[in-house]
């Protein structure tokens, strides 16, 4: 049987991230934006509230919510400020969701105080030449008794300005290539780990978003992840895969968001003697803006429900993620045309909406990356 209904529990759990994101989110969204600046009240406040650890149990200190839960949350979140949406998805899709693969004692010693609210983490994989071809990693980790030591770099390392936990995958054997790498916990004030400026950039300008320096930093053996060289690849592929239902989610929330602002928009706005909203064309496109919003929200639905029963999501999150960012570009883009003068100005959020929503078509995988996971399970090119 197929559902599209949410759950009283799920229903119930959105109209507090609504509520919250209302209250706490939207009035600091645009000045986090100009300044470039993320709150640590706000972070404060969504460590209190229980939002870093949504779908993780109970017992290692998480809210014990469902996959849909944590994506009703992000699209909440994102319909007022992707930033704060992508700070969220990248604590736990990346940095907790390689933490799964860790033994008992690095789950209770790292992963435990990062979804109960104590920690924020980071995920450092992508580096200058390697993002896409995330086989291009050139960080090296070389074992030096009971350590291992790292050098390298990593760049656009959402949380890392203030992550406490640093996942940062390396190359243990180079001559394995892929299965080569390696991914290990590193805390944050160890020595030889240099946290950059933030890197100024189109949308999500509240983001922390730096490069990482990595000189001979002394790793412990005990903070390689799950205790065995090698699997570092599959560890961030697989966090990825997860990362996307939450970038679906955040391209949905953005594109929502500015629906509604551009709905109270026309509702006001006169020309030519009548509302915007009373023309035809403003009706016609409104509907077809809003019925793209909804598909692509049930394709991310569907991959985090795939995700909740253990199934091969990873195609579904590919899925959601190609459409559901294309979506959100589409739908800002005509938002801000709907708006005119008024949706190019900063004034409006639309227009921050409409930057934020370009990275969703990059980030954790580009477009093209998408389309090649979607192919690939659909065995085209065999």
């Amino acid at each position: 049987m197929v559902e599209f209904k949410l759950s009283k529990e799920q229903l119930l759990a959105k109209e507090m991230f609504s509520k919250f994101a209302e209250n706490e989110i939207k009035p600091i969204a645009r000045e986090m934006d100009e300044t470039e600046e993320f709150s640590m009240d706000l972070i404060a406040k969504l460590q209190k509230y229980g939002m870093f650890g949504i779908p993780y149990a109970k017992e290692i200190g998480g809210s014990g919510a469902d996959v849909l839960t944590y994506a009703l949350c992000i699209e909440e979140i994102s319909k007022r400020d992707a930033s704060t949406g992508i700070t969220l998805s990248v604590h736990t899709s990346l940095c907790c969701g390689s933490l799964d693969f860790g033994t008992d004692e690095q789950k209770e010693k790292y992963l435990r105080p990062l979804v109960d609210g104590r920690k924020v983490g980071c995920f450092g994989l992508t580096e200058p030449g390697a993002g896409t071809d995330a086989g291009g990693v050139q960080t090296s980790a070389v074992k030096d008794g009971d350590n291992y030591i790292l050098n390298g770099s990593k760049v656009f390392t959402t949380n890392s300005g203030f992550a406490d936990t640093f996942i940062i995958f390396a190359i243990t054997d180079r001559t394995l290539g892929t299965k080569g790498m390696s991914a290990f916990i590193v805390e944050k004030g160890t020595p030889g780990l240099t946290v950059g400026n933030n890197i100024p950039r189109m949308g999500i300008r509240a983001a922390s978003n730096c490069e990482v320096a990595i000189q001979n930093v002394v790793v412990p053996a005990a903070n390689l992840v799950g205790g065995k060289e090698g699997t570092g690849y599959k560890i961030a592929m697989t966090a990825l895969a997860g990362g996307r239902i939450g970038v679906g989610a955040q391209s949905v929330g953005i594109a929502q968001g500015a629906i509604d602002e551009t709905l109270k928009y026309i509702k006001e706005r006169k020309q030519f003697g009548k509302t915007i909203g009373s023309f035809q064309n403003t009706q016609f496109k409104m509907a077809e803006l809003q019925t793209k919003v909804d598909a692509a929200r049930l394709m991310v639905w569907r991959a985090a429900v795939a995700k909740d029963n253990h199934e091969n999501y990873a195609p579904l999150a590919a899925m959601c993620k190609l459409y559901a960012s294309e979506v959100a570009n589409d739908v800002t883009r005509a938002c801000v045309q709907l708006m005119g003068g008024y949706g190019f100005s900063r004034e409006y959020p639309v227009e921050r909406m409409h930057r934020d929503a370009k990275i969703t078509e990059i980030y954790e995988g580009t477009s093209e990356a998408m389309k090649m996971i979607i192919s690939g399970s659909m065995k085209v090119g065999r």
